[in-house]
């Protein structure tokens, strides 16, 4: 019996070196070791021999099946290798390739426009607010002086989902908001975002458009500091070198209100195709917060008065990049957008 299980062991082994994949390998170890393996066949014998003789086979038996498990999981394991190192020759890279190149974004010119304005004032210590484009009609006209039927809410055709909410016209919502969770403290906001006002789209118009606003409020603020603040803002915005001008204007939530206008910078204030011979170009409104807005929001207007400001973001990146149609920014082509 012990020569017949070294005959078998020696096929098993040489057999074992000859298999090239794992599923061979499954096979043979049930070939030789499995119920229905040659070893069985041996032990089937078993049953004929001497006491001495079955301490011997079960001896040689057991001897047999630790030396063929070995010599499988170590050709189990050769195998293993084999399959990494092919899988390695196959993704073989080459270093001395010249590599991919990699093409940058661009940040949007609205984008790069709000971030030098967000710039300038949060270096004047302002926090910058934000709010929800989906409004309610009270804080979007009412809070503002705008209550129903006031004629001047026909300055403005909105987006309205139902009689109480509709996308907002303006970012003063903001401001409403923020005046009201102040609760009669001072304030230093601005407001950038996107609104929504219903108009036919064409060069200069657009139905979606961003707005950057702001607003002071605090004990003994001036149009003075109004001035200073917006004349900062427009030398930031087109250099120091252009003259600033405030106009007397009218806007439902501030009183005075004024238009703020820079000088051409194409012509110098000679006059030219870009001001209409003007030699100024309108770039903002402001003026102090009118009394009924501060006194909605709880506010002691013996006490505290403010300003607000709007600035209309396509207009400035316009101006600034010489782009004369407004539907260039909302078209996502990136002939367009790479300039900048």
């Amino acid at each position: 019996m012990n020569e017949e299980l070294k005959k078998l062991e020696l096929e098993a082994i040489e057999v074992i070196k000859s298999v090239d994949t794992e599923h061979q390998l499954n096979e043979v170890k049930a070939n030789y070791l499995g119920k229905k393996s040659k070893l069985q066949e041996i032990m089937s014998k078993m049953k004929d021999l001497s006491i001495e003789e079955k301490k011997e086979l079960g001896k040689s038996s057991n001897e047999f099946k630790v030396k063929i498990e070995k010599v499988i999981e170590e050709k189990r394991e050769e195998l293993a290798k084999k399959v990494i190192n092919e899988k390695l020759a196959k993704e073989t890279i080459d270093v001395t390739l010249p590599g991919k190149k990699v093409h940058t974004g661009y940040l949007h010119p609205l984008q790069k426009v709000i971030d030098e304005i967000e710039e300038v004032f949060i270096g004047m210590g302002y926090d910058i607010a934000e709010g929800p484009e989906v409004e309610e009609d009270l804080y979007n006209f009412e809070m503002l002086n705008l209550p129903k039927g006031h004629p001047a809410r026909e300055m403005q055709d909105s987006f309205y989902i139902n009689p109480t909410m509709l996308l907002r016209t303006h970012t003063s919502p903001v401001q409403a908001h923020t005046l009201l969770e102040s609760k009669g403290q001072p304030i230093k906001i601005i407001c950038p975002g996107k609104v929504y006002r219903r108009d036919n789209d064409d060069a200069t118009h657009s139905h979606q458009f961003m707005q950057c606003e702001g607003l002071v409020v605090g004990e003994k603020v001036t149009m003075a500091d109004l001035k200073g603040t917006l004349t900062t803002l427009a030398s930031k915005i087109f250099g120091d070198k252009l003259a600033v001008r405030f106009r007397p204007s009218f806007f439902p939530f501030t009183e005075p209100s004024v238009e703020v206008d820079v000088q051409c910078f194409k012509c110098g204030g000679k006059g030219c195709n870009l001001c209409k011979g003007s030699g100024w170009i309108e770039v903002l409104g402001a003026g102090m917060v009118h009394p009924n807005v501060l006194k909605m929001a709880g506010y002691d207007t013996d006490k505290y008065q403010g300003f607000a400001f709007g600035v209309g973001i396509e207009r400035i990146a316009m101006l600034r990049y010489g782009i004369d149609d407004i539907r260039g920014f909302y078209t996502n082509d990136i002939r367009f957008l790479k300039q900048f």
